[in-house]
């Protein structure tokens, strides 16, 4: 260990020296400045640790990564990868490819964050492959988190689902991160009550070369990744990778599987302090779905209750019949420019496009068929017996998105202001119809090619929806540092425009609705540097969201009864938080992490699902106001003896503020715990990695959760746990460092309930403050992956 100005340099395995407060360093004594090293972008070194004290003037520090695979691995953030360090003065949490590279490579963003303070991940398989999943952050879920992916918005302008598996394959994300208090301002986000996830993609390397990854498993899994790199194209100074993914494997539990491909197409030019990075991204995913039961059908059959794996004639809920089928394709292109010595200008215009299915089976009369809430008569049905027939319900969408998100920033001094503007244009058609299934229970057209029409040709369905929405955001953003940068005071002030239009094909009272908001979003914050080692915060924020799904704006009907089964939302109001934070960091031997939260709401939207004659419904209830407060906190440790050790944590009080309203009448609610809230989360990690042999443990602990607004329905505390280990070889012919990798998920085998699928307002019936009688409803809820095991081969070349 060396001292230099009161700073400790450690020597670290993989001979990378570590400079606390900071990460790997080197020191050159010359009399020149040491080389710039073009080390991939990371959270560390795109946002550094407090400015330490100067050197001395013979004496320069370079900051550097001394990568040990081929997979990226350089074993310098702390908590082997949990804990990367932060400045920012809010809660930021993340984790680095340490980490991210130790993980089944199966993994989607979001899965990956769920050893973060507060993060708690309801998924339904083990590998973190299917999108039909709920990631929560302090009690506020997924439809309340923004998610950007390379600074463009990620995830589904409508219904908020992140659909991770569509940003990256895991190989070619560089870091990720959780702010769970608060966006950023710049961000292109508009639903970020409960905080954004941030995904950040590799950079293109300086040589050429590429990158091979084989998988396989139980459950019949196979993957394969290659990645090639071009290196510097002539003498252009562009660099690129292109890669391609292919997974496949069979469902853990009940009949079916899920096929997957992607492409991922990067492009880099920097010149100066300048650069340009285009980016291309398509997938296509389809997965056989999994049942979501109720809590009685949970305690009945276990793991057991799945769809039919055979047909027989009027067998609505065989496991072919109920698919999700997704291609989505996204570019961007984050550009950077330098106008002057203290001006730089950020825009990054992007694309995406968006075509899917949601099918699922159902059994219908055709002795009378409505199409809305029109009566059509008798319909003669394919296949029908006395002219009841099975049928599959296919659920099309298409979505189509662009916009950019642009922002000036002046340095001046100690002083930076930032001015910006975000539009986005967004257009989402879907509709359902109903295809005939054959006798042997195939389809003739999966897709909608051959829906069941009445004698004038309409198509019979449920609903036809259409809505268009446009967003405008304008920010303007100052950030003061004094006493040596040791004190930072930011103001900032967003204000975002949304327009939303919606229109109806399907007959009924209601054609169009119209909707437009502007929301004022404004944030304080400021830290304070103690010591070069320890930070204190406080921030103040506010944020909010549009109500989600298309039934918020389109009546659903029955096409056997011509009533209305979801009428459209007569409460539109957009769901808008204030939270405040306090906390406290340091780093240094120990690295310790602490904050304090507090968050008022109004109008919350809380998303659910619903079954109409077999089909998921989303829908959105206005719960009204509530209260959040908690406490969180990680701690890690540096490697020691090759072990880096992580312990994470989160205490969570929520409160409902009001009676809901459920027809004329009101459950008494106020003052009871909010649903998907569990009181207690933690999580452990332990990491070993002396650049040959490495191994990773993580525990998981998340705590009972309501699932009803009346408190009297709930699932219980879980805990899973994982292991991997693995081996780098030296080189091997043209393999410059091949390894073997092995993952083991869920090792305990727990059959649980990891979240809820659909909420209720109440379990049992109850009278309401007025006397009503309301009905029981019936919470669903997913269930978690058993064990599953991935092995990997993976080297350069």
């Amino acid at each position: 260990m060396l001292t230099k100005n009161g700073y400790k340099i450690l020597l670290l395995s993989g001979c990378a020296l570590y400079f606390q407060p900071t990460l790997a360093a080197s020191i050159v004594t010359s009399g020149k400045p040491a080389p710039t090293h073009h080390a991939p972008r990371t959270r560390e070194t795109a946002h550094p640790a407090p400015k330490a004290v100067p050197a001395h003037k013979d004496e320069y520090i370079s900051v550097r990564k001394q990568v040990v695979g081929a997979n990226g691995v350089t074993n310098t953030t702390p908590g082997g990868g949990l804990m990367p360090v932060q400045s920012a003065a809010k809660s930021v949490s993340g984790v680095s490819r340490d980490y991210i590279a130790k993980q089944s490579p199966t993994a989607n963003a979001v899965t990956l964050l769920a050893m973060s303070p507060g993060v708690v991940v309801a998924a339904n398989d083990p590998l973190g492959l299917s999108d039909r999943m709920n990631v929560s952050i302090r009690g506020l879920n997924q439809t309340e988190l923004g998610t950007t992916y390379e600074g463009m918005p990620a995830g589904d302008r409508l219904y908020y689902t992140p659909f991770a598996t569509e940003w990256s394959d895991t190989e070619n994300i560089s870091h990720l991160e959780v702010s769970q208090g608060s966006p950023d301002i710049d961000a292109p986000v508009y639903n970020s009550v409960g905080g954004q996830i941030r995904a950040s993609a590799r950079q293109p390397s300086h040589k050429a070369g590429g990158y091979i990854d084989l998988s396989g498993g139980n459950k019949s899994l196979n993957r394969q990744f290659v990645r090639l790199d071009s290196g510097e194209i002539g003498h252009t100074g562009i660099r690129n990778y292109t890669s391609f993914s292919h997974t496949e494997v069979n469902n853990w539990r009940g009949s079916g599987n899920t096929k997957r491909y992607h492409v991922d197409s990067h492009f880099l030019k920097e010149w100066g302090h300048n650069s340009i990075a285009p980016f291309f991204s398509w997938n296509w995913m389809r997965t056989d779905v999994y049942t979501n039961p109720t809590l009685s059908q949970w305690n009945q059959y276990g793991i057991s209750y799945n769809y039919a794996g055979k047909y027989s004639y009027g067998t609505s809920n065989y496991y072919k019949l109920r698919f999700n089928q997704r291609q989505n394709v996204i570019a961007a292109i984050p550009t950077q420019f330098e106008l002057m010595p203290e001006l730089t200008f950020k825009i990054t215009p992007y694309i995406m496009y968006t075509r899917g299915f949601i099918n699922s089976g159902a059994n219908v009369n055709g002795q009378s068929m409505f199409v809305g809430d029109q009566s059509i008569g008798t319909v003669q049905l394919p296949y029908s017996v006395n002219n009841v027939a099975t049928v599959e319900n296919v659920d099309a969408y298409t979505q189509a998105a662009g916009g950019q998100n642009a922002t000036l920033t002046w340095k001046h001094k100690f002083n930076t202001l930032q001015v910006g503007y975000w539009y986005d244009y967004f257009d989402h058609n879907e509709n359902t119809s109903y295809t005939p299934v054959e006798p042997n229970g195939n389809v003739m057209n999966e897709y909608g090619g051959n829906p069941i029409k009445t004698a004038s040709g309409a198509v019979i369905g449920t609903y036809n929806g259409h809505l268009i929405q446009q967003t405008n955001a304008l920010f303007i953003n100052d950030t003061m540092k004094f006493l040596d940068d040791r004190l930072v005071l930011n103001a900032g002030f967003k204000e975002v425009m949304v327009s939303r239009h919606a229109t109806s094909a399907m007959p009924g009272p209601t054609y169009a609705i119209n909707k437009n908001d502007a929301e004022p979003l404004p944030q304080l914050s400021a830290s304070y540097r103690i010591t070069p080692h320890d930070q204190v915060y406080f921030s103040a924020s506010t944020a909010f969201k549009e109500p989600a799904a298309l039934s918020a704006y389109v009546d659903i009907y029955s096409a056997t009864t011509g009533k209305k089964t979801s009428s459209h939302s007569s409460n539109l109001k957009p769901e808008y938080s204030i939270s405040e934070e306090i906390g406290y960091r340091h780093y240094g031997v120990v690295n310790f992490s602490a904050a304090a939260f507090n968050y008022n709401l109004t109008n919350r939207q809380i998303s659910s699902i619903v079954y109409v004659n077999n089909s998921p419904q989303s829908f959105s209830v206005n719960g009204g106001g509530q209260t959040i407060r908690g406490v969180q906190a990680e701690l890690s440790l540096p490697a020691w003896h090759h072990f880096s050790p992580y312990i994470a944590g989160q205490y969570l009080h929520s409160e409902m503020g009001n009676n809901i309203q459920v027809g004329n009448d009101y459950l008494p609610t106020k003052g009871k715990a909010a649903v998907l809230a569990p009181k207690f989360t933690g999580s452990i990690g332990l990491s070993y990695d002396d650049t040959h042999f490495f191994g990773n443990f993580t525990f998981n602990y998340v705590d009972s959760q309501y699932s009803t607004f009346m408190d009297d329905q709930s699932i219980p505390a879980f805990k899973t746990a994982n292991l991997s280990a693995g081996y780098r070889f030296k080189k091997v012919g043209p393999a410059q460092h091949p390894q073997i990798q092995l993952n083991l998920m869920n090792i305990g085998d727990e059959h649980y309930l990891s979240g809820v699928n659909g909420i209720a307002t109440n379990a049992r019936a109850t009278k309401g403050i007025f006397g009503t009688s309301i009905a029981a409803g019936t919470p669903t809820y997913y269930v978690g992956g058993d064990f599953a095991v991935a092995f990997s081969l993976s080297s350069d070349f």
